[in-house]
Parts: C-alpha cells; sequence; structure tokens
C-alpha cells in the first residue's frame, strides 16, 4: 500500500509526460538482430509513452562503458539511463564497477529488490547479481543483469512501475 505522500509524488510526477530514456546493452556477444533485451526494455518504454532517445551496444571494457555514460549524460536529454548485462560476478561482468563508481547517489533498494524478486525465480543464484542504481549528474542510472528473464522481472517489476516518479524526483 502506498502513502500518501508517495501516491501525491506520483500523481504529480505523471503530469510531467513522457520521460526520455537511454538504453545501454553490455556484451561482447550481442548484436542489434539479437539484443532481445534492448528489444525488451524499448517495447516497455515505448508502449508506455515514453522516448528512447538512445540506444546502443557496447562491449564489456570498463572504459567504454564508462565513455558511453558520460556521452549519454552530455548529448541527450534522457532522464533515466538503463544498463542491462555486465552485471553478474565473471571476469567480464564490469558494468558494476563502472556505474557504482560513478553514481553520485546510490538506492540500494533497487538492487536489493531486484534480488528479492530474482530468488523467487532462480533461488539462490540471486545472490550473483551486481543489479544497481543511483543517481548520476541529475540522471537515473539502472543497472540490471541481461537474461531476458531478468530485463523482464526489473522493467515490469520496478522499473516501469516507477520510471515517472523516479524521472520527476531528480529533476525537481
Amino acid at each position: 500500500m502506498s502513502s500518501a505522500s508517495t501516491q501525491q509524488h506520483r500523481d504529480i510526477a505523471a503530469r510531467q509526460g513522457a520521460i526520455s530514456v537511454a538504453i545501454v546493452t553490455v556484451s561482447d556477444t550481442r548484436t542489434r538482430e539479437n539484443d532481445t533485451g534492448g528489444d525488451f526494455i524499448e517495447a516497455r518504454v515505448t508502449s508506455a509513452g515514453h522516448r528512447v532517445v538512445f540506444r546502443a551496444i557496447v562491449k564489456d571494457e570498463p572504459e567504454q562503458i564508462g565513455a558511453l555514460l558520460e556521452r549519454i549524460v552530455a548529448e541527450t536529454d534522457a532522464r533515466v539511463i538503463l544498463f542491462t548485462g555486465g552485471t553478474g560476478i565473471a571476469p567480464r561482468d564490469t558494468t558494476y564497477d563502472v556505474i557504482s563508481r560513478k553514481l553520485e547517489k546510490v538506492m540500494p533498494g533497487f538492487g536489493e529488490l531486484f534480488r528479492m524478486l530474482s530468488y523467487q525465480e532462480v533461488g539462490a543464484a540471486a545472490m550473483l547479481s551486481r543489479a544497481t542504481a543511483g543517481v548520476y549528474r541529475g540522471r537515473v542510472v539502472i543497472s540490471m543483469p541481461g537474461s531476458p528473464n531478468a530485463v523482464q522481472v526489473a522493467m515490469d517489476k520496478l522499473i516501469m512501475p516507477e520510471i515517472q516518479h523516479l524521472a520527476w524526483e531528480v529533476a525537481r
């Protein structure tokens, strides 16, 4: 159940209209043709009436991930930046490392809730996820795993229900 002030904030946020969103898939193997996670995110964002103003696939290289985040912030009006992929514990998974160093304000609840929801789906393997979120230079930055099921859980249960509220909070 939402508190009265949370609902008031959601109502105010809903009046701001469409949100500009950037989507970044971090992968050494994905291409535009097989980026099902990025496609799913774009479909959810646009079907809710928001705009995808930037979309890219970047190799799981820390310098490239960091440079792309800087480019999005400098060149777009994206208020929400969604990263998918590179959040595990394998040696090539570096998205979390880059994003977590950049965040000025961390929203630990995103990762906590994501892992709780994932636990219901995959059991103890949920602890391997380093999903994270926060604020960087006035933008909401969310980093979720790249598996199609993880993307669906993050988008449907956490991000889309609050996307307007998140964008409004960092801009007000």
